[in-house]
């Protein structure tokens, strides 16, 4: 009898060493590569690579990438003029980087037993967190003392002050966390889904020759899912990106 082991959803999204090297230099040095490290690498890769293709300097006729980067480069640049404002130009590279980042991220996730680097908690946390200090230190260095006046909302009665100042810097600091968790409970949620369905799929297309038949009903709603999931993968860029630039625009203009 043989037995049958089902590995569980979230084992997908486990950061594994793939390479270990044991130096004894500073006294004693561990160097490991990890599948997100090596994904991470493979994305940034990827980006450079697709730039360098795409780049129409020496070419007379641009081809399909060199129009794509280009709407994409038009649609940002809307997007962060419209958001941030006059000083829209000198955070562009920042918010272009971190969309095609998040978005490259997100779509190689779709690809069967690949890993999923913007469902790492790691990766989205450190991205939110490294924003929201960046932000900070940006409104701090610009308004000085007055960024404070940001936790105080116009026209608030005295004896109120405390408790919207309380509330208001809660709301404040979970922005550290938000940007990220909503990537990562996005990203999770969805490729759990995928993975669940796709072993009870595998499981009735081999049965019998009957229940693979009625299997292709659920098989064509599960093939949807994935387009949904594609979607997804652009929306959260997209969405990350926008947030981005609306914590931006708080830091320069205190609204």
């Amino acid at each position: 009898m043989k037995e049958l082991f089902i590995l569980s959803p979230l084992s997908q999204f486990e950061v594994i060493n793939l390479i270990g090297i044991n130096a004894p230099i500073l006294g004693y040095l561990h160097i490991n590569l990890t599948n997100l490290a090596l994904y991470a690498i493979f994305i940034i890769t990827i980006i450079v690579g697709l730039h360098f293709y795409g780049n129409n300097d020496s070419k007379v006729i641009p081809n399909k990438w060199s129009i794509a980067l280009e709407s994409s480069i038009a649609s940002l640049s809307t997007m962060v003029r419209e958001q941030i404002g006059a000083s829209s130009e000198k955070y562009f590279p920042f918010i272009y980087s971190l969309f095609f980042f998040i978005l490259v991220g997100n779509l190689i996730s779709n690809v069967p037993y690949s890993f999923a680097v913007t469902a790492s908690g790691v990766v989205a946390l450190g991205l939110s967190v490294t924003i929201f200090i960046g932000v900070t230190i940006l409104a701090l260095s610009i308004h000085g003392i007055k960024f404070f006046s940001f936790f105080i909302p116009s026209g608030t009665p005295l004896y109120l002050v405390p408790l919207l100042v309380l509330i208001e810097l809660i709301s404040y600091l979970a922005r550290a966390v938000s940007l990220g968790v909503r990537l990562f409970a996005n990203i999770t949620a969805g490729h759990t889904l995928l993975k669940i369905l796709s072993t009870y799929l595998f499981k009735l297309f081999t049965t019998n020759i009957i229940v693979a038949v009625v299997t292709l009903v659920p098989f064509a709603i599960f093939l949807a899912l994935i387009g949904l999931e594609l979607a997804v993968s652009l929306i959260q860029a997209f969405v990350f990106t926008l947030l981005t630039c609306s914590y931006l625009r708080d830091a320069i203009e205190l609204h």
